[in-house]
């Protein structure tokens, strides 16, 4: 599945991989979360509600452009630098473009769409 997530002045693309946890993310969309700056590594954001991560390994090591669920706290993180082993973080796809993510700013809003 193809994303879309529009910030103020940019678009970047993203796939989802085919997994239950993606695809119950895919049926929020449209969805505008505030993401904030984590651990100077990251962007989260809250869920509007937890996702399953029925057939999810327990845990992965997230690179640039990945995006995932952190399981234990329910959150949306897109990390812009690479992270270590975490236990509870699923992958639900990756940044067409690592690099294109806004990194520049603490907080900012995006809108989570599938593209056509």
């Amino acid at each position: 599945m193809k994303l879309r997530i529009i910030f103020d002045d940019k678009t970047v693309t993203a796939t989802l991989n085919d997994s239950q946890t993606s695809r119950e993310f895919a049926a929020l969309l449209p969805l505008t979360l505030k993401l904030k700056d984590y651990a100077g590594e990251e962007k989260i954001s809250d869920l509007p509600g937890r996702l399953s991560t029925a057939g999810s390994p327990a845990g992965t090591a997230a690179k640039k452009g990945d995006i995932t669920i952190y399981a234990p706290w329910g959150n949306l993180a897109i990390f812009y630098k690479p992270h270590g082993y975490a236990n509870g973080l699923i992958k639900i796809g990756q940044l067409d473009e690592p690099d294109a993510l806004p990194i520049h700013t603490d907080m900012l809003s995006a809108r989570f769409e599938l593209a056509d």
